[in-house]
């Protein structure tokens, strides 16, 4: 075999080499992010829904489903909603909700996101479960629930 003949087999090996190293290396990193259901995820935030326009709706579910585009299923979302809020969760809402913002809190809560609604604001309006979507929860206190929410470590977002 001449030098040169060595030299590109060599460098053939090498090549192939790299590549299959550069193969296992992404096997390998997404072992490491392959998450089960019910894995804990690394990042937790929770949200303040307080108010009815049809602006801050649109503002507050964008910035969720940016996060859910960012992180996917490593990430637990809460949005809490209290006030004038709450009527996004309505089934037949008291105040203007869109028909586009309806649909996209149902679809936010199939893929995952949690709806609590506060059990003040709900006795204030003589509301009970059955006024609410089925996937929305209710806390007793919706300001409480941030508080504890940002005590077990969620990031807090309020726009």
């Amino acid at each position: 075999m001449t030098t040169r003949r060595k030299l590109l087999a060599a460098l053939a090996g090498l090549a192939g080499g790299a590549l299959l190293s550069r193969k296992a290396a992404a096997q390998q990193d997404s072992a490491e992010t392959l998450r089960f259901p019910g894995d804990p995820t690394e990042h937790n935030v929770i949200y303040q829904l307080n108010k009815s326009s049809e602006q801050y709706h649109d503002a507050v579910l964008f910035s969720v489903g940016e996060m859910l585009r960012k992180y996917g299923d490593n990430i637990t979302i809460v949005v809490t909603a209290f006030g004038p809020g709450i009527h996004l969760l309505g089934k037949k809402p008291e105040r203007m909700v869109t028909e586009k913002n309806k649909q996209t809190v149902k679809s936010l809560a199939a893929y995952g996101v949690k709806f609590h609604a506060c059990g003040n604001t709900m006795d204030t309006l003589g509301w009970n479960q059955s006024n609410l979507y089925d996937f929305a929860e209710v806390v007793q206190v919706g300001a409480a629930d941030l508080l504890e929410h940002q005590e077990k470590g969620f990031a807090y977002i309020s726009l």
